[in-house]
């Protein structure tokens, strides 16, 4: 899997030697088995504040009329806009390989999260 250093700026991307020459810093990422497996999703929604993006993925079942959100990922605006760059990125690297991913129309899903406000 590729994971650009793109995503986490809030590590020095280079620390000095002691010769002063710069070297790259590493990390070390685990995955435990449980978040390994993953969540499916085929539907996402963002919403956004001045300060982050909240992307929720649910998982629509045909014919279900109801459906949980089932995990959600908050970022700020500088690492949204990072995600978005890297996975375009990706995008191209996996149509470049597969050929063109097909975008099919699909018809709008009504929402609904829960009683509306009244004044």
């Amino acid at each position: 899997m590729y994971i650009p250093a793109l995503l986490i700026p809030t590590l020095k991307p280079y620390e000095m030697s002691d010769q002063n020459t710069p070297k790259k810093a590493k990390i070390d990422i685990e995955l435990d088995e449980s978040i390994a497996e993953g969540t499916y999703s085929n539907l996402a929604i963002i919403n956004h504040s001045i300060s982050e993006f909240v992307v929720d993925f649910i998982n629509v079942m045909p014919g279900t009329p109801k459906a949980k959100v089932k995990s959600r990922v908050i970022l700020t605006p500088q690492h949204a806009k990072r995600f978005m760059k890297v996975l375009a990125d990706n995008i191209n690297r996996f149509e470049a390989a597969h050929g063109e991913i097909k975008d099919y129309d699909q018809p709008p899903i009504p929402l609904n999260f829960g009683p509306t406000g009244e004044a």
